[in-house]
């Protein structure tokens, strides 16, 4: 692992739970604190405001994070890759090459002890509490262990993690603070630091609930054999990520859900820069190959009530996706 990176696994010293323990039990004491003030009448509304910064940076992670540089469902001009890294920084979600190294294992090891927020360990471990708690060992292992050279030989990403903190104090504090101030000049800026604490508290959660809510609650359409769902409701708040099942099943595709816009600001986005020549080569599932797959569940679920033990779904989504396996690994793993 580059120098660089080391850092990232034990912030300022400390043991990344520890660090995390500090973080996030700060930006809940102050979400509670501006909360009260805002009850109070004693600050003006600034709700909009907070919107507005916590989808900027919701956009980094989902778009650029999950999208772009962990699954590489489309490629990014130079302009667009930095503007996604400013995003990302505004959301403050540790380093891009962290949270993507995370992500990757996640999908490569699902609910085993070597996934960072295994769902099997109950909802407040795969919401908030993998942050708070140890790594497992084997997680431990996993992480030195782990191939993301794609990711520590790509120029962006290894910028923004050589100036993280400088990065973070820039885009995560001082301009989501002294634009508040500008337009309240009436508020303090202890009160706008807590503004900015409260939109970050509340966007995290938005994200945390993709690994929480989506891997234990919902639908299961394209794969029963797995606990990621259909959550329209996380779709909404995590800006189309919601659409769980579909994602875990076709990893590699931009739209992370076959349902294009509905519901997903992620891909109108990503629509978006691709019109103007800033994102290319999208990648997509045909929808004759997810007519297949949902068919083939639909199979199985049949098979199952009517007794019939013989029956392999996994057999046959290996049938139906032998001609892009080599496409499915690359999505999930490279």
């Amino acid at each position: 692992m580059p120098e660089n990176f080391l850092t990232f696994e034990r912030p300022f010293g400390l043991q990344q739970h520890i660090f995390h323990r500090i973080a996030i039990g700060v930006a809940h004491a102050l979400t509670f604190y501006y909360n009260w003030l805002c009850l109070c009448g004693e600050v003006p509304h600034t709700f909009l405001f907070e919107i507005f910064f916590g989808y900027a940076g919701g956009f980094g992670i989902t778009i650029g994070c999950h999208r772009y540089w962990t699954h590489r469902t489309f490629k990014a001009t130079l302009p667009f890759q930095i503007l996604l890294m400013i995003c990302q920084t505004i959301a403050f979600q540790q380093p891009i090459r962290k949270w993507c190294v995370d992500h990757r294992i996640h999908h490569k090891y699902t609910d085993t002890n070597k996934d960072p927020h295994n769902s099997k360990r109950g909802f407040w471990f795969s919401h908030i509490g993998w942050l708070l708690l140890p790594k497992h060992p084997d997680l431990v292992e996993e992480i030195k262990n782990f191939d993301a050279s794609d990711l520590d030989n790509d120029p962006v990403v290894r910028f923004q993690s050589k100036w993280y903190w400088s990065l973070s104090f820039v885009f995560t504090l001082m301009l989501p603070i002294i634009t508040q101030k500008l337009i309240w000049p009436e508020m303090t800026y202890f009160q706008c630091f807590a503004s900015n604490m409260r939109r970050l508290t509340v966007s995290h959660h938005f994200t945390f609930c993709v690994n929480s809510v989506s891997h234990l609650w919902g639908d299961k359409p394209y794969d029963g054999g797995i606990t990621a769902t259909q959550r329209p409701l996380v779709s909404l708040l995590a800006v189309g990520e919601g659409w769980h099942n579909y994602h875990h099943t076709f990893p590699w595709d931009y739209r992370t859900s076959e349902f294009g816009w509905r519901i997903n600001m992620s891909t109108i986005f990503i629509d978006f820069f691709a019109l103007i020549g800033w994102a290319y080569d999208l990648k997509t599932v045909s929808p004759q190959f997810i007519e297949k797959r949902v068919q083939s569940i639909q199979l199985g679920e049949k098979m199952k009530t009517s007794g019939n033990n013989k029956f392999s779904l996994q057999t046959t989504f290996e049938e139906v996706n032998a001609d892009t396996s080599e496409e499915f690994i690359a999505g999930l793993i490279k």
